[in-house]
């Protein structure tokens, strides 16, 4: 077996990291990060119709109506070729009864052949969003520090505590890949995203550990003279293809999941499924070029910090 040279490569691996992530830093700021009523509060109105309805002119209407910025979207079931209209009021505040019914006569006038019928209808106070998108953010950070706990303990005979401080470096990277595939496209943050988040980080953490086990292994095999960069390059690199395989077959069944939210036009689905399949080419990539590459560098100049003191 040809023992893949990832240290020495560690640069390259690194620039593309960053160009990932400053590439997701501007485009936060040009399109700005959005929040879903879920976390901000306001209301969402789901409408079936038939016919065209022009969804600009129709956030026109509403927010003439109301006062309040209003952003209309048009979505098809494939499968039923059902059409719906959701007009969502991200606000401080959610709207009344009284203006729901309003919002409801004054597209009902303006397409009367549409056959418009509220299929649904969400509220959240602003408070409850607020408060629900602290304790996601939390459940998040929680996790980060658990996992760091749990590595520092378990890997403690190869230096456990830089193995967690490196693997949740490369949790980050992959937990700002999720963050950017919901700017990029568009989707408003939302309880589908800690859903993601969260996944992302059980799932590459699994491959980092085993990745860890393979180095605390070898360290037993090869010997105490064998160099930090030989040691994580011949565990990497034997650990490799059981990465890319279980990464493939979760991407593929990902994939699977999202065709048919596709189909079926089922949002909450879309918006957890196209986060997840890049999340998980992220979570095998930090695991293989981002978090053995940094906890060698870490071993190297502990070494020589070590070294000096002597």
């Amino acid at each position: 077996m040809k023992v893949i040279n990832f240290f020495k490569n560690r640069y390259i691996y690194f620039g593309i990291s960053s160009l990932i992530i400053i590439t997701g830093i501007i485009l936060a700021f040009a399109y700005g990060i959005k929040l879903d009523i879920q976390f901000q509060g306001g209301t969402l109105l789901k409408y079936t119709y038939v016919g065209d309805i022009n969804t600009e002119e129709a956030a026109a209407l509403v927010e003439n109506v109301l006062g309040k910025e209003t952003n209309c979207q048009e979505q098809t079931t494939v499968a039923t070729n059902e059409q719906t209209l959701v007009v969502s009021l991200a606000d401080n505040e959610s709207i009344t009864s009284q203006e729901q019914e309003t919002v409801t006569d004054t597209l009902t006038a303006a397409y009367p052949d549409a056959q418009l019928d509220l299929a649904a209808s969400q509220s959240v106070e602003p408070y409850t969003g607020a408060r629900f998108f602290r304790n996601g953010i939390l459940a998040i950070l929680i996790s980060f520090v658990l996992i760091l706990l749990y590595v520092g303990y378990r890997f403690r005979k190869i230096g456990g505590i830089s193995a967690g401080v490196m693997a949740i470096v490369a949790l980050f990277h992959d937990a700002f890949v999720v963050a950017a595939v919901f700017i990029v496209f568009q989707i408003p943050l939302n309880d589908s995203f800690i859903a993601a988040v969260l996944t992302i980080i059980g799932f590459s953490i699994n491959d980092t550990i085993v990745i860890y086990d393979r180095i605390r292994e070898n360290k037993t095999l090869m010997g105490p003279k064998t160099s930090t960069e030989e040691l994580v390059n011949t565990s990497i690199t034997q650990s490799m293809s059981r990465s890319i395989n279980t990464s493939v077959a979760v991407f593929v069944s990902i994939t699977i999941v999202y065709i048919f939210a596709q189909i079926y036009n089922i949002e909450s689905i879309k918006d957890f499924a196209l986060p997840m399949m890049f999340g998980t080419v992220s979570g095998c990539y930090s695991t293989i070029c981002i978090a053995g590459p940094l906890w060698t560098m870490w071993k190297n100049h502990e070494a020589k910090t070590n070294l000096k003191k002597a």
